[in-house]
Parts: structure tokens; C-alpha cells; sequence
């Protein structure tokens, strides 16, 4: 069951509105609506304040929608992805910069190096930018799948 659905149950049982659930949380009507249709997802103070107003606890919320432990892994793998200093993208360009100036001058020809050095230097740059697009792209097509 997502998130929504349990949010929407629970103020239910509990006889309430959206208003008076938004009130409680100094939150908008839109916030609750966009929450209980699955549109977004509260932050964990909202979470937190949810759990006591529902009489229920976090971990109820979470086991029971997939896609939000899915949203909580990818997020610690990217705030563990920020921690490193140097990115493993930082050395394969730097490899592939060293590579082709070594081999323009073996061969004499500065068009290998130019070259090399711009797609070093994007590899270097862009690394977890193109890791992040892969990792959506894969997302992507297992919901749809």
C-alpha cells in the first residue's frame, strides 16, 4: 500500500479533514492532498508529527510502501556518492587526459590529444551528473516494467 492510501486511511479512522490534518501540521490542504494522492511525500518531520496525530509509527509508514524505501535508498546512496572527495570519474578522466597526450606525442598528432583532454575533462566534470541520468533511466524503466 503507498504512502498515500495509509495517509488517507488514517485520517479517515480518525474522523478527520484534510483542513484539520493541514492545521495541525501548519501545512497547506494542498500538501495533504498532494500526499494522500501519492503526488509527493511529507518530509520526516511532517512524518513524525503524522505518526502521533494517526497514533501510529514511522516504520508502519515505510514498511508498507515500496517506492518510498525506494526514495529513502536512493537518497542515502547519493548523500554517500557526496561524502567521497574524488569520485571515481575524477581519475578515469584524468587516465584518459594523461592517455591521449601521451599518444599525440608518440604520434605527432595534437588532434588525438584535444580530443582525449575535452572527453577527460567531460568524464571528469560530468561523472556522477551521467551516473545519476543512468540510475534514472534504470528506475525509470523498471516501474514501468
Amino acid at each position: 500500500m503507498r504512502l498515500g492510501n495509509q495517509l488517507q486511511k488514517l485520517r479517515e479512522e480518525q474522523k478527520m479533514s484534510q483542513e484539520e490534518v493541514a492545521e495541525q501540521l501548519s501545512v497547506s490542504v494542498q500538501h495533504i492532498h498532494k500526499w494522500e494522492n501519492n503526488k509527493s511525500y511529507p518530509d520526516i518531520q511532517h512524518l513524525l508529527k503524522l505518526s502521533d496525530i494517526y497514533e501510529t509509527t514511522i516504520d508502519e509508514f515505510i514498511k508498507k510502501d515500496a517506492t518510498l524505501q525506494n526514495r529513502l535508498n536512493i537518497e542515502d546512496e547519493e548523500k554517500e556518492d557526496d561524502d567521497e572527495l574524488f569520485h571515481p570519474g575524477f581519475y578515469i578522466g584524468i587516465g584518459i587526459m594523461f592517455l591521449g597526450t601521451f599518444l599525440s606525442l608518440i604520434i605527432g598528432n595534437l588532434t588525438i590529444m584535444m580530443v582525449t583532454n575535452i572527453a577527460g575533462m567531460l568524464i571528469t566534470c560530468f561523472y556522477k551528473n551521467i551516473l545519476k541520468l543512468l540510475k534514472d533511466v534504470k528506475k525509470d524503466f523498471y516501474e514501468q516494467g
